[in-house]
């Protein structure tokens, strides 16, 4: 009770002390982070390698085989490894010990891959190395589509512009579009002219890789100056790549045939890559640029900002383009902490009504409700 007492003997003391708590206790609130989910670290890790062509046997034996065992030997607190192999794609999973450090076993499994990507097939890339969180959850999705542009169009903007203007926002990351064609200079061969000719694929690559270089070559002083020199074969327009010429082989009977052109047996032009996934609005074909949070980011103040720079992104994009707000997580975040606000408020309401009609005391009933928002409130510092 002797603080009883010394609450009665200093009260304005007491009195400053509650204020100074529940300011402090307000500026926390405002400041705490607030998510869908807690953030959990899940002690699972996958490492996903990949390598075109490679049958799924092979992909076993020369790579995931050999991952497997320089991993089990260089990371940490490894309960369990389950691994499948595809055509071209190995993954393999690692699931820890509920108390490992999940972060120490990712720099591990980092270390380690990279250490053996020389003992791969030739090649071959670096894996991607992937942690599982609550925060893998998109918190917003922005879906891009048009009447006028192509898909190839489409997807260059997201990817070039957009992806670009929201990297600005702290506590963002962007994985790639979803839907949409990866630009890309796409080299179409005519094999009924490359027979014709007798030229292989192989060749015609080599040309144009061997011809298309910007290299630096020193430097040459005249005088009493010093000027830089610069290697440049790039061609300036795509279209130029169709004038490189090939080396000719001889033809069947020993005849040497005329000069040739990558025009002659190919052409080079402005394309896309294979398209792998679709994505529709509407019925309509588009691109889906998912926005998900990193680290302690809150997901309505990161939702806030993306949300803030979507008038800016309609301004910048070409004409045509046609930017939605698909979805927003941080819709049931605020309902969920609107709805805690209520119910608070009709607890202490009930709380203090109860007081009042069978103590009859005004002055307890206003300590109560006083006191309940308080204490909620320091239980948060």
């Amino acid at each position: 009770m002797w603080i009883v007492r010394l609450a009665l003997r200093r009260p304005y003391t007491f009195v400053v002390m509650a204020l100074m708590l529940l300011l402090t206790g307000i500026y926390v609130v405002r400041e705490t982070p607030t998510d869908v989910l807690p953030e959990v670290d899940i002690p699972v890790i996958s490492v996903v390698w990949t390598y075109t062509g490679l049958p799924a046997q092979q992909m076993e034996q020369q790579v995931t085989l050999f991952s497997e065992y320089s991993l089990s030997g260089n990371v940490s607190d490894i309960a369990n490894i389950q691994s499948e192999s595809f055509d071209g794609v190995s993954v393999i999973r690692l699931f820890l010990h509920p108390d490992a450090d999940v972060g120490a076993a990712m720099a591990q499994v980092t270390a380690a891959s990279q250490t053996i990507v020389r003992r791969m097939p030739p090649g071959i890339v670096p894996p991607l190395i992937l942690r599982y969180s609550a925060s893998s959850v998109p918190i917003l999705q922005l879906a891009f589509s048009s009447d006028t542009l192509s898909e190839a169009e489409i997807f260059d903007h997201v990817n070039q512009r957009v992806r670009t203007m929201l990297s600005v926002i702290r506590g963002t990351r962007f994985p790639l579009p979803a839907g949409g064609k990866f630009r890309q200079i796409a080299v179409d061969l005519d094999p009924a002219a490359m027979r014709a000719h007798n030229i292989s694929p192989a060749q015609v690559s080599t040309a144009i890789a061997a011809q298309n270089l910007t290299l630096p070559t020193g430097s040459a002083k005249i005088g009493d100056r010093e000027y830089r020199i610069g290697l440049n074969s790039s061609p300036e327009a795509i279209a130029a790549l169709n004038d490189i010429p090939l080396p000719t082989s001889p033809l069947p009977g020993g005849a040497v045939g005329k000069d040739l052109y990558v025009r002659d047996v190919a052409h080079v032009h402005d394309g896309f890559a294979i398209q792998t996934n679709i994505s529709r609005r509407d019925g309509r074909r588009s691109v889906v640029l998912s926005v998900m949070k990193t680290g302690d980011a809150s997901t309505t103040d990161v939702a806030e900002r993306v949300k803030a720079l979507v008038p800016t992104i309609r301004a910048a994009a070409p004409a045509g383009l046609e930017v939605e707000l698909l979805s927003d997580q941080s819709t049931f975040v605020t309902r969920a902490i609107d709805g805690l606000l209520v119910e608070g408020v009709i607890a202490m309401v009930l709380t203090a009504a109860m007081i009042l009609l069978f103590l009859g005391s005004f002055r307890a009933t206003i300590l109560v409700a006083i006191n309940i928002p308080l204490a909620v409130i320091i239980s948060l510092l």
